[in-house]
């Protein structure tokens, strides 16, 4: 568990991100497969609708809102729903930059919302419930039956795609290899 407090860390995601980061989902998404990467250990997540998600997190924005560093503002989708964009407005105080945890924000901020979700939680059922390493299964196949309307258009195939791209990037631990899927969804 890290010694920051929470709120530093989340708009220190904000601030690795280049200052902006779009959607609560994303932001989630994002600090998972940080924290997986080894950038960070501060948060605890659990398997919701959308994949792996931290209430700790959720909170930790809030106050980072609420005490300055980063602007949250809603708006509104095409498709009726709201989302969040963050942004920073002032310096994160106590905080050494770090290329590498920058540059996997960033590169992780750059996949596509769905494509980042699906991705997301095949390495959540891999690392956490096991499926594909202690639990026979598949994380990706896995990922299609819990998110069927999420995987159309080929969109497993892409989330894999992008998942392996970001195993490229420099991390303090590689992101584990995933089984690949037995079909582009």
């Amino acid at each position: 568990m890290s010694l920051k407090q929470p709120h530093v860390i989340a708009a220190r995601i904000v601030q690795d991100a280049g200052g902006e980061l779009v959607g609560r989902t994303r932001l989630q998404k994002v600090a998972f497969l940080m924290q997986l990467a080894g950038f960070e250990d501060a948060f605890s997540f659990e398997y919701r609708h959308y994949g792996p998600y931290s209430e700790e997190l959720s909170q930790a924005m809030d106050i980072a809102v609420l005490l300055g560093p980063v602007e949250e503002v809603e708006r509104v989708a095409d498709w009726g729903g709201r989302y969040s964009v963050y942004s920073l407005k002032g310096q994160v105080l106590g905080v050494d930059h770090d290329a590498d945890r920058a540059y996997f924000v960033q590169q992780a901020k750059k996949i596509d919302a769905v494509e980042l979700e699906l991705a997301a939680t095949a390495a959540y059922l891999f690392e956490v419930e096991g499926i594909g390493k202690a639990v026979p299964g598949n994380p990706w196949e896995e990922t299609a039956r819990r998110k069927p309307t999420k995987v159309a258009g080929g969109r497993l195939g892409k989330a894999a795609q992008a998942y392996e791209e970001l195993r490229k990037v420099n991390a303090l631990n590689p992101l584990p290899e995933l089984p690949a899927p037995t079909s582009a969804g």
